[in-house]
């Protein structure tokens, strides 16, 4: 039996109908002095906005772990790639208490999840800005069109964040899209007793009057669907590699007897995949698992510096999760059209760890998943390059298919050439974003292989190819 993969990035198949499958009002480009609504993605073309490029997020957040109520301010540093007379940041739901840019009151409307910010001075091209935003409420949970949960999602002890595709607009407002990322700084006030772990490394803890203060910082650029902030009753250890690079692993009480032998095996799994894929991208490493309701149907979350696990991990799905650092973290997809970029490869490190392991070759995977029937809509249903709608953006093909995309190019240009791609794509794009056509390109100028056919067919091809390498 094809085990069917841990979706790490949340298995959010798609947002609700109403939020993205139509095109807001204010998703057109506007004239040059206001920020578009929208970066017309080609899966969700009512998330994201034009007109600026965010540097950093200071988020503040004070959660009421009993009431599941977020008092928060939010300082965002962009810098304006036009004449900005207003700019749109997305937030779904909360109140909107006051907006300012550059420390002067800002007016500001809302429709939908579209925050419009009208600052009092013009922001002129090229400047740099600060916009703060004092907002509060219950976060909400999204339901995507698959019945999957992302969003701010309440556990028995606290609460955990699930970002992909949209998540992260129900606790912070921002550029909702993973083609703009930005350093992040957090500060987390829970009840004492509790601990609020976030991307990066912690930089300060402080108790007072019953409530506690972690302050996270992730330096390196970060997409806001990999962001988190989650909060519970955790055991918490913290190491460091034979490299010396900071792990910090956060186990909620209830999963820790069943995750302690694959969490063992995580420095391994960290040498392994700096042997594969080069130097780790980030300062520090770690693993988050928390208990999480029933009703949440995915297994982990590709979280940078701190993967999210809804219950213990299996060692395939650390591996998983632990590649996704490379692809997909460090390198973020341009669009969500691209993301076979962060699955295919993580799948396909999940068979390669089998292969240097002694198991199950990369190949004899593949072949597995060839001998389906060309009917099998778990493999065959999409071409992973083109999902053709929200629904499918981590359907099974992205996965599957995916990793057989990338046992097609070992074949046609052989392992030399092959596992210097694995290593060069993501130190070229490092800390950036990328689309596929800039990976096909890429693959190009490394071989004398003409690989149009390979990408034509088992790409963006619809149905089983009919040939292999």
């Amino acid at each position: 039996m094809i085990r069917r993969p841990l979706r790490s990035c949340g298995a959010t198949a798609a947002l609700s109908v109403a939020l993205l499958l139509s095109s807001c009002t204010s998703a057109s480009r506007l004239d040059g002095t206001e920020g578009a609504g929208s970066v017309q993605d080609p899966l969700f073309p009512a998330l994201g906005n034009g007109g600026y490029e965010v540097s950093h997020y200071g988020l503040d957040l004070d959660y009421d772990v009993r009431g599941g109520t977020l008092d928060a301010t939010a300082e965002i540093s962009a810098t304006a790639q036009a004449d900005l007379a207003s700019f749109k940041l997305d937030l779904q739901g909360m109140k909107v208490h006051g907006v300012r840019v550059d420390g002067k009151d800002a007016e500001f409307s809302r429709k939908g999840h579209k925050l419009t910010v009208r600052p009092p001075r013009t922001v002129k091209k090229g400047a740099t800005f600060r916009t703060t935003v004092d907002y509060d409420g219950t976060p909400e949970e999204m339901t995507d069109e698959d019945g999957s949960t992302e969003g701010w999602v309440r556990t028995e002890d606290g609460a955990f964040v699930a970002g992909q595709p949209a998540g992260s607009m129900t606790w912070f407002p921002g550029n909702n899209h993973p083609g703009d990322k930005a350093a992040y700084d957090f500060r987390i006030t829970v009840p004492d007793g509790y601990t609020a772990v976030a991307n990066g490394e912690l930089r300060g803890r402080k108790s007072e009057k019953g409530r506690t203060t972690f302050e996270w910082h992730n330096g390196e650029p970060m997409a806001s669907y990999l962001a988190t902030a989650t909060i519970g009753k955790f055991t918490v250890k913290e190491s460091r590699t034979k490299s010396g690079l900071p792990v910090y692993t956060a186990v909620d009480p209830a999963e820790a007897k069943e995750s302690a032998g694959p969490l063992e095996r995580l420095d391994a799994i960290l040498d392994w995949s700096v042997k594969r894929f080069g130097p780790y991208p980030f300062s520090s490493a770690g693993a988050i698992v928390d208990h999480t309701p029933e009703r949440i149907d995915w297994g982990a979350l590709e979280t940078q510096t701190k993967p999210v696990y809804a219950g213990a991990p299996d060692e395939g799905t650390l591996v998983h999760e632990t590649a996704h650092q490379w692809f997909g973290d460090s390198v973020t997809p341009k669009t969500w059209q691209d993301i076979w970029l962060n699955e295919g490869f993580a799948q396909y490190a999940e068979w390669l760890w089998e292969e240097d392991k002694g198991g199950r070759t990369a190949q004899q995977q593949f072949d597995a998943l060839y001998a389906t029937d060309e009917d099998d809509e778990e493999v065959w249903g999409f071409p992973p390059g083109d999902p053709g709608g929200p629904k499918n953006v981590t359907g099974d093909s992205v996965y599957y298919r995916g990793g057989m995309v990338l046992q097609q190019l070992r074949k046609a240009v052989g392992d030399k050439v092959f596992f210097s791609i694995l290593k060069d794509w993501p130190a070229e794009h490092r800390h950036g974003s990328a689309d596929t056509q800039q990976f096909i390109d890429f693959c190009a100028d490394r071989t004398d292989v003409d690989l149009t056919d390979l990408f034509d067919d088992w790409l963006y091809g619809d149905g089983k190819p009919d040939w292999e390498f």
